[in-house]
């Protein structure tokens, strides 16, 4: 699990030293401070050598072959023109440093690039060992919908979608789960299934389908929300989302009504309970306030750590307030404008 995060001169961010929960991590701010930023970063490292030790004979990390792994990642996660493009714009030649710290120190890792880099990182402090555990990345999109033959057309084409969809397709298309863990997989799956009204399946003809007491019903045909809600159920029911993984989630509101964020957010305590280190980014009030809700006094919330990260800009790039309390991460405009226009709501009645 993810412990540190140390940024110099990534994109929107100057200098900033992270400290991170190993259950649930909640990035708020505008638009445009970097949430999605600090997300595909964190994911794209952790990826990079998470797919080696799943995929590859290289038993222990090499730093030839890691430079080369990491740099192809963050291109295929941020697609920019060239890797120095991610290094904070400034006058003059610059430099971006990068420093991960992790629960098992052997997958420490420092790198770095310049703002005339290609292609390729520098690593000043290599691992000793690969990250042994599964990383999984929900973008803002729902992805069921595009899943057939997506993975062969994109690994056989150059397209400008992030690899992120790629990743995430892949373990879309996993096998479910059997054995042990089946009892937790079921426990969890079930309230997500009620609110969607049915389970997800993949069929072999390469769709998914929502199948409820009415019959079988293809993805397209149902409500953008619910597919949200059947990606993550999908990602449980295979066991992508069990053990020590990590959950990256971009805005787990986006298209859905307050009923369904609140099926999310019971999701996201759950899972992070369950051992999943989570990190969401969103400027979501309702979502926010309820996971402090969730977390103010059950069982599950208990066993749950959560640090809140609120994004601010300045003159000299994006600041983070950091704390283990949404009331510590000062004033986000964004959350400040949907209690002012509660408050003008309010005030209609009474004038």
């Amino acid at each position: 699990m993810l412990k540190q995060l140390t940024i110099k001169n990534f994109t929107v961010f100057s200098d900033v030293d992270l400290t991170l929960s190993p259950n649930l991590n909640v990035i708020v701010g505008e638009n445009g401070t970097g949430k999605t930023h600090l997300l595909k970063l964190s994911y794209a490292v952790l990826a990079a050598s998470s797919e080696a030790y799943r995929r590859t004979s290289i038993t222990t990390p090499t730093k030839a072959w890691l430079q080369g792994r990491i740099a192809e990642k963050l291109m295929g996660v941020f697609l920019p023109e060239a890797l120095g493009r991610l290094v904070r714009r400034q006058p003059g030649r610059a430099r971006c440093d990068l420093a991960f710290g992790f629960k098992d120190c052997a997958w420490d890792i420092e790198l770095g690039f310049a703002t005339n880099s290609k292609s390729e990182v520098s690593i000043s402090t290599m691992p000793t060992a690969w990250v042994n555990t599964s990383a999984a990345y929900l973008p803002t999109r729902e992805l069921l919908t595009i899943f057939p033959n997506f993975i062969a057309v994109y690994e056989g084409h150059y397209l400008e979608f992030e690899e992120t969809w790629r990743d995430t397709c892949v373990l879309l298309g996993a096998l479910l789960q059997r054995g042990p863990r089946e009892a937790r997989i079921k426990e969890l799956l079930a309230p997500l299934e009620k609110a969607m009204g049915g389970s997800i399946r993949l069929e072999n003809n390469g769709r998914f389908y929502l199948f409820s007491p009415d019959g079988r019903m293809e993805m397209h045909l149902v409500a953008e929300g619910l597919r949200k809600l059947g990606m993550i159920a999908r990602l449980i029911a295979t066991g992508a989302l069990l053990g020590n993984g990590c959950l990256f989630w971009d805005e787990p509101e986006a298209n859905l009504n307050p009923r369904l964020i609140k099926s999310v957010a019971a999701t996201i305590v759950e899972l992070s309970a369950a051992g999943i280190q989570i990190f969401i980014a969103t400027h979501s009030l309702f979502l926010l306030r309820e996971i402090d809700i969730l977390l103010s006094g059950t069982s599950t919330a208990q066993k749950v750590k959560p640090r809140f990260l609120g994004l601010h800009s300045g003159d000299s790039g994006v600041t983070i307030a950091q704390g283990d309390s949404s009331a510590d991460i000062g004033d986000i405009a964004s959350l400040d404008e949907e209690l002012e226009q509660s408050d003008r709501y309010l005030n209609l009645g009474n004038s």
